[in-house]
């Protein structure tokens, strides 16, 4: 068992910039299928990538998405084809329509449970709020271009 602290880090907006299928969240009805099927062609955000490069590097390293679990395989090759650090993926399973901010609590409450986290890097300021007021260190990603479209999704919707 390592002792090595934990970073973790979120995907969209932190890691992924998902501006390029943020427009289908934006219509009525939304288009679910087809942002998640989208996210492979997301590029990188390299402050973030750059971050989870050098945590690295004194920390392990482990992933904490809004993403529904059938995402799993079209993410770890999203990181692996980006070169990020390998890492426990946790997802959001996919019957779970809570706000972002209440499962990613109760997931990093499970991922702190004994282990020191070093920082939880998240762009989505409800999630900061709530993991910062529950005691986590939290870095704030806020070098995306935040949507309104995916906010009400993490927010209302329970759906990244």
């Amino acid at each position: 068992m390592t002792t090595r602290p934990l970073a973790v880090f979120d995907l969209d907006g932190t890691l992924s910039d998902a501006r390029h299928r943020q427009h289908l969240l934006e219509r009525t009805p939304r288009d679910w299928k087809g942002f998640f099927a989208a996210a492979p062609e997301d590029p990188p955000l390299p402050e973030g990538v750059d971050l989870a490069l050098r945590s690295a590097e004194d920390c392990e390293v482990v992933y904490l998405t809004g993403r529904p679990e059938q995402c799993r395989r079209d993410t770890l090759d999203w990181l692996a084809r980006h070169g990020l650090p390998e890492g426990r993926l946790w997802m959001r399973p996919g019957n779970d329509r809570r706000p972002a901010r209440q499962t990613k609590l109760e997931t990093l409450r499970q991922i702190a449970h004994d282990r020191e986290v070093r920082w939880l890097v998240d762009d989505d300021e409800l999630v900061c709020d709530a993991c910062e007021q529950a005691g986590f260190p939290v870095i704030r990603a806020r070098w995306a271009v935040p949507s309104e479209a995916v906010r009400d999704a993490q927010e209302r919707t329970g759906r990244t």
